[in-house]
């Protein structure tokens, strides 16, 4: 599989993926950000102590979940110590605990646990993605490493578009980069001024699926309260009505 080492180079592989799992391969050899990678791979090298023994992902993380989502989930990046050492996002940190302990209680996941990707884990009528598909420094991608990776979502959006209905934007990160590929994938003008992102925020159009704005489920939120997981269940009950999911 060719790496793409360029924002060119991602833009033209993503263009290319004839199927999600084309596309999950091509993600994962991705080296067009020399920060991101540097900083994945250190991690991996030196591990935390508790997970010494495991050998880690140390590489894009790409999607999960169905090819005919109704409901997508988006994320900011995978986490350090989760995602870039399981391979699978949101799987294996607290903010994956918080997230699929809340799906399966809204009976869009087959168990309340995501902790490795073998773990046996589904999705029902839902995909979850990121952003960005490297864990950045600080959690803190910059805005042209955000830019070199939005082709990839804007593929993945792409491949689930006929049956896509609704978009839960966790953080405003991810609400920010809706707009981009609103833009990109629907052909459709943003809004201006474009909404706020807020917990419970909503912008519905024409055409184009609808979007949820939720608090990150990052232990900043849930440990302080600002989340909790009732606010997380009304959202992904709005999800589900609005995607006409049962």
């Amino acid at each position: 599989m060719a790496e793409a080492r360029t924002a060119e180079e991602v833009a033209a592989r993503a263009r290319r993926a004839a199927d999600l799992p084309d596309l999950d391969g091509a993600i994962g050899g991705c080296f067009a950000c020399p920060r991101l990678v540097a900083w994945r791979e250190e991690v991996a090298r030196t591990k935390r102590a508790a997970f010494r023994d495991q050998e880690y992902w140390g590489r894009p993380v790409p999607g999960l979940g169905v090819s005919d989502a109704r409901i997508a989930i988006l994320g900011l990046a995978p986490a350090a110590h989760g995602g870039n050492r399981t391979g699978r996002i949101f799987t294996g940190d607290r903010s994956g605990d918080v997230l699929f302990a809340a799906l399966h209680r809204a009976g869009l996941a087959n168990q309340p646990t995501s902790v490795a990707r073998d773990d046996g884990l589904t999705l029902r009528a839902t995909r979850i993605f990121s952003a960005v598909r490297c864990a950045p420094p600080d959690n803190k991608p910059t805005p042209g490493e955000r830019d070199t990776c939005a082709p990839w979502l804007h593929r993945e959006l792409d491949l689930v578009r006929p049956t896509l209905r609704v978009v839960v934007a966790l953080g405003a990160f991810a609400w920010a980069a809706w707009w981009p590929a609103l833009h990109a994938v629907y052909g459709v003008r943003p809004p201006s001024p474009r909404p706020a992102f807020g917990h419970g925020a909503h912008w519905s159009g024409t055409a184009v699926p609808e979007v949820l704005g939720c608090y990150h489920v990052s232990q900043q939120n849930t440990f302080t309260g600002r989340l909790t997981p009732q606010m997380l269940d009304e959202v992904f009950t709005r999800a589900k009505q609005v995607a006409g999911v049962d």
